[in-house]
């Protein structure tokens, strides 16, 4: 029997009031077409401001999957899986911005949680977005070597400026600044901005994190790249490993445009591209630290059993697992029991402004195979658990 089957460990910090709603919720995600209607309905009641639609998006869809409006209201949050040995990474879950005062607003943000990170072990990390700091057509131009005009120049070097900014300030308060991956056709241009952050702050150690989605093709490559700059350089890489969260709009957009599909051909392709990404890290741990990010029971017991064999300690600095607020509880919970570096993406943000957010996130799980059933198969174990005892 998998270790993550014991429910009583997974929702230990959960009341069975919470439980119950839970099930609820992804009950109602389980279905394509009510979550596909229900999220359009939403998304345009809230945009619309239509009274009590705020509220509707709070008490369901925001309190399963957000810490709080604000970083200090998501402390409660924090605080009470920290028990547990769960850590927290604050995301700032405002997504679509595109003006300039939008992306000051977003690096203030992130500035206030590394300040708020320093010094606590309950949160790991700070995350950001690249398209949180500039446009994702002005990263995909840069990324294609497309000649700039004048103010484009400007408007790139503000973005480097960001970059800057808060790798500096993570670096000088000893925090772990990771940033996120995006669409490939932007992502060039990311990785060669947090190539030289890297390059700049990781003289010591991994303070700076780049996202790889194992789902692409020729990611390998890319790894083996970075590492024989880091030997060369002598700095360290820290990656964050995900499979990926955009495939049907990177397929189709590969059709329309007539490009090389640049998304692994199958599931399994994936998933071994996802395994070849941790025999990689565990064979470069010297140079190289790597977090986890998976739902996926069979990768995250692939890491534990390559850690033993290397006789590594279960908190292994190196080594940290990672799954979102309010999904896995049964990995994560049962990670933190045992003594693993795990920590959850924790997603705040004011109630209307996380609306995209929460409702890609519905619709991932309505499309990922067999992630709302495990959901639900694990909330019902539980509550027979706890009827059975009384």
């Amino acid at each position: 029997m998998s270790v993550f089957n014991n429910t009583k460990i997974a929702f230990a910090d959960k009341s069975d009031a919470e439980l119950r709603k839970a099930f609820w919720m992804f009950k109602l995600i389980e279905q394509p077409t009510l979550t596909k209607i229900g999220t359009s309905v939403l998304n345009f009641a809230v945009s619309n401001s239509i009274p009590f639609a705020g509220d509707l998006v709070k008490y369901t869809l925001f309190s399963q999957f957000c810490g709080g409006v604000t970083r200090e209201e998501s402390l409660k949050v924090v605080n009470k899986m920290f028990k547990y040995g769960v850590g927290s990474i604050f995301d700032y879950s405002i997504e679509g911005m595109e003006e300039e005062a939008a992306f000051d607003k977003t690096l203030e943000e992130i500035k206030e949680n590394i300040k708020f990170a320093e010094g606590k072990a309950a949160i790991p990390f700070v995350v950001f977005k690249p398209t949180g700091f500039g446009r994702l057509d002005l990263y995909a131009e840069v990324g294609r070597g497309k000649e700039l005009t004048s103010s484009e120049k400007e408007e790139w070097q503000r973005v480097v400026m960001r970059f800057d900014e808060v790798c500096k300030m993570a670096f000088e308060k000893n925090v772990k600044i990771m940033v996120d991956a995006e669409e490939t056709w932007m992502q060039d241009a990311a990785d060669d901005l947090i190539f030289e952050m890297m390059k700049k702050y990781n003289q010591q150690k991994a303070v700076v994190w780049n996202t790889v989605q194992m789902y692409r093709t020729k990611r390998l490559e890319f790894l083996q790249k970075d590492l024989e700059n880091a030997e060369k350089h002598n700095f360290y890489l820290g990656y964050k490993f995900v499979r990926g969260a955009y495939m049907e709009k990177e397929r189709n957009r590969a059709a329309e445009m007539n490009y090389e599909d640049p998304i692994q051909p199958t599931k399994q392709a994936t998933d071994d591209n996802f395994d070849a990404g941790i025999d990689f890290t565990l064979n470069n741990l010297g140079r190289i630290s790597a977090f986890f990010g998976t739902h996926n029971e069979k990768s995250t017991e692939l890491v534990m059993d390559k850690m033993k064999e290397k006789g590594l300690q279960n908190n292994d600095p190196h080594i940290y697992f990672g799954q979102l607020y309010g999904m896995s509880d049964n990995i994560s919970f049962v990670l933190g029991e045992m003594g693993y570096n795990v920590a959850k993406y924790l997603p705040y943000g004011p109630v209307k402004d996380v609306v995209p957010y929460l409702t890609r996130r519905a619709q991932e799980n309505t499309s990922v195979a067999g992630q709302t059933g495990r959901e639900l198969a694990l909330i019902s174990k539980e509550l027979k658990r706890r009827k059975n005892l009384n």
